[in-house]
């Protein structure tokens, strides 16, 4: 597949333009290493115009106003992404590493196809709803609930589905009469240029909506976008540490901070559950993109009584499990993002091994793969439920088993975390499944293998996986501020 259509430049105030300073930093390719081309490496200064850009046009234009003109701003760019599919897939493949099944799904196709029910929520949206008339100390009031946009929005999206979390961002945000300056992670900038381009060449968005700012640098321009007064909002997606971080350069302006960040979520397997169902789901699951995904359920759990028969049927499924070259359909698992996460990988499997845990398949470089950022699928035995592995996000193809004794039990280890973000129970019994999935302190939950994720569907978390919801009617009002006003009544 060729890489045709690739866009390099930011998007500040409606141009598509070199980084103030010209610097520029390689785009690497993590199935082969290689440099696949170049991005703007934007600075600072670069996220100072943007700001400024962005506030202008909150302040001193209709678009906070005139829904019409941004659903038809908007449509504008659905139809181009979607005329672009093509275009964007091989682009998406060679600087995430995403294997090709996942681009016709979560990784593009979806994406754009959920942008139409983004657009449909904010059109049909109860922008305002009157209240009954009220008699305060004899004054006799008419009152008004209004929603407006919350301002300039700072978007700051990670690696893993940087196609998909842009999206995720960006059209709520516009199609709530915000103003949005987009930082994407560096190892994934097309991702986001691309859109840039589509905006600049095919939309009328005006100058200054959307900014799109790529860098290296990403400290650098994050501090500026999560501190600057002129900043009403950031919407993050990212590691939980990192989410902290975001929050108390918020606190100093006390503006709005969405967070979607980290978990470290449990499968549970009842002891009259289909485990070879159910421990296959779980195998796909870890193994796909790698492990890396936020709500993916990295912990299985499995009742004593039948503990090594599901090992078992775990050790074949993760034994079997096909990776490799991106652009093979067959495969479900690529590369991780760069060198740094596989070492990163790598040493807590070392740290698995080091505190007790039993290593069952995998764990070591894929002696088959001379180049990229691969790990082998990798499944440990008897892990402790506090042990580093257990508690530690490691965004890899790493599944932890543990045994529980009974229901109670297996709530008890699944709770056993600072993150809350998902979760999956299965049995034979839905009654007993939905009781227990009930008890799992998580935002989302998968009930015998039900697919919550969708447009339509509120995504979050609870304790240390964020605060927030993203997607859904939840994730739409995110981007807006309540206002209530009161009149004499008539």
């Amino acid at each position: 597949m060729s890489l045709e259509g690739v866009e390099s430049r930011l998007l500040v105030n409606g141009e598509l333009c070199e980084a103030e300073a010209g610097r520029l930093y390689d785009n690497i390719n993590p199935a082969t290493e290689e440099v696949i081309g170049n991005c703007a490496d934007a600075s600072a200064s670069d996220a100072d115009r943007a700001i400024a850009a962005a506030r202008r046009a909150f302040d001193g234009t209709g678009w906070a106003t005139d829904l019409a003109f941004r659903k038809k701003c908007l449509e504008q760019l659905h139809k181009a992404l979607d005329e672009n599919r093509e275009v964007l897939r091989p682009q998406i493949i060679a600087e995430v590493g995403a294997p090709i099944g996942l681009t016709y799904a979560v990784q593009q196709d979806t994406c754009i196809n959920d942008m139409l029910w983004d657009i449909e929520v904010a059109t049909n949206y109860e922008w305002e709803r009157q209240l009954p008339d009220s008699d305060f100390f004899g004054i006799k009031s008419s009152k008004r609930v209004v929603h407006e946009p919350v301002g300039v929005v700072a978007a700051i999206t990670p690696w893993n589905f940087p196609f998909m979390l842009n999206l995720s961002k960006i059209v709520p945000a516009l199609m709530a009469g915000n103003t949005v300056v987009l930082k994407p992670a560096p190892d994934t900038p097309w991702s986001a240029t691309f859109i840039g381009k589509m905006v600049a060449e095919h939309t009328d968005i005006p100058a200054g909506v959307l900014n799109i700012l790529t860098s290296q640098h990403p400290a650098e321009v994050g501090d500026v976008l999560t501190g600057d007064a002129r900043v009403d909002m950031v919407s993050f997606t990212g590691s939980t540490a990192v989410g902290k971080h975001i929050a108390k350069r918020g606190a100093d302006t006390v503006k709005k901070v969405f967070l979607e960040l980290g978990g470290k979520s449990a499968s549970i397997l009842l002891d009259d559950a289909d485990f070879s169902a159910a421990i296959a789901g779980a195998a796909m699951g870890v193994c796909t993109h790698a492990g890396q995904g936020c709500a993916i359920t990295t912990r299985l759990l499995l009742p004593r009584s039948r503990y090594e028969e599901g090992l078992g049927v775990a050790t074949k499924a993760m034994e079997n499990m096909k990776f490799g070259d991106p652009l093979n359909i067959e495969n479900l698992m690529g590369p991780l993002i760069n060198a740094r996460q596989r070492e990163r990988v790598l040493g807590l499997i070392e740290t698995g091994k080091s505190e007790g845990a039993r290593l069952l398949v995998g764990g070591n470089r894929p002696s088959h793969l001379e180049r990229g950022f691969f790990v082998e699928p990798t499944l440990f035995a008897d892990v402790d439920p506090d042990s580093t592995i257990a508690q530690e996000e490691i965004f890899g193809p790493v599944l932890a088993v543990m045994p529980f004794e009974d229901d109670d039990d297996a709530v008890r280890i699944a709770n056993n975390s600072k993150y809350g973000l998902s979760g999956a129970v299965s049995s034979g019994s839905l009654d007993r499944a939905m009781a227990v999935a009930r008890r799992i302190r998580t935002g989302t939950m998968s009930v015998n293998g039900g697919m919550w994720f969708g447009a339509d569907t509120p995504f979050g978390g609870y304790r240390q996986s964020g605060t927030g919801r993203e997607h859904g009617i939840e994730g739409f009002r995110e981007y807006l501020e309540t206002k209530a006003i009161a009149y004499p009544v008539a």
